[in-house]
């Protein structure tokens, strides 16, 4: 197993002990993350949608099962950010798909005034001290790109999402990480380039990831292969 810290073979830089890939659903946080953790011999921590018995319903009538599903999502996050604190990180590199704070803007944007008061103080009592990572990355797309992906990704719980709440999801995303500062940060322009079935792309990406220690930084990479 390749040690974090340590550097891969062939490119310049060191592996982060802990990364997070984060965005909107259907900009391929989750498939990109899973690559990375592939490639640097790392432990995952994964979003688990499919455990959520209120999403699919939610996806129907967002006002009615609204609160039960985040905080079903709140419950589910801060138990694995928990798991988290309890591992070594000395061992192996960590990524995962999910920063828990991004659990309030999902909040701030579906729950009514008194529904968003008691997720607060639930989240207040649950929330752990969170480690921080070593890196973000915050993929970028197009609301027509996002919608075109979760239409050929075929997710029936998701196929009743309309255009304007992931326009709205999309703003609310671009708000928390216009002043994110709490991590190295790299925003990634990912409308027209594939990290996950191209190799090439994959690795202009990684290059990028090794050479980053602090601060924000952009990726905007032009590709001829698209998703």
């Amino acid at each position: 197993m390749m040690e974090p810290g340590n550097s891969m073979p062939g490119l310049q830089g060191k592996i982060p002990e802990y990364i997070v890939v984060e965005g909107p659903m259907g900009v391929g946080k989750s498939s990109l993350a899973s690559r990375l953790a592939t490639r640097f011999n790392a432990d995952i921590l994964f979003e688990q949608p499919q455990d959520n018995p209120f999403l699919e319903r939610f996806y129907q009538s967002r006002e009615k099962y609204a609160l039960p599903t985040q905080l079903h999502f709140l419950f589910q996050r801060s138990q694995q950010m928990k798991s988290l604190q309890q591992r070594d990180l000395f061992h192996s590199s960590v990524v995962g798909d999910f920063l828990l704070e991004k659990d309030k803007l999902f909040a701030q944007l579906n729950l009514e005034t008194d529904e968003l008061a008691l997720y607060k103080q639930i989240y207040k009592q649950l929330s752990p001290e969170l480690p921080r990572p070593d890196l973000v990355i915050y993929l970028q797309a197009p609301v027509s790109v996002l919608m075109q992906r979760i239409r050929r990704r075929g997710i029936d719980a998701e196929q009743n999402i309309h255009t304007d709440y992931l326009k709205s999801l999309c703003d609310i995303y671009s708000q928390f990480f216009h002043s994110y500062t709490r991590s190295p940060l790299l925003i990634v322009n990912a409308e027209s380039i594939n990290f996950v079935d191209h190799d090439e792309d994959f690795d202009m990406l990684l290059e990028h990831i090794l050479r980053i220690s602090s601060g924000r930084h952009y990726f905007n990479p032009l590709s001829k292969q698209s998703l």
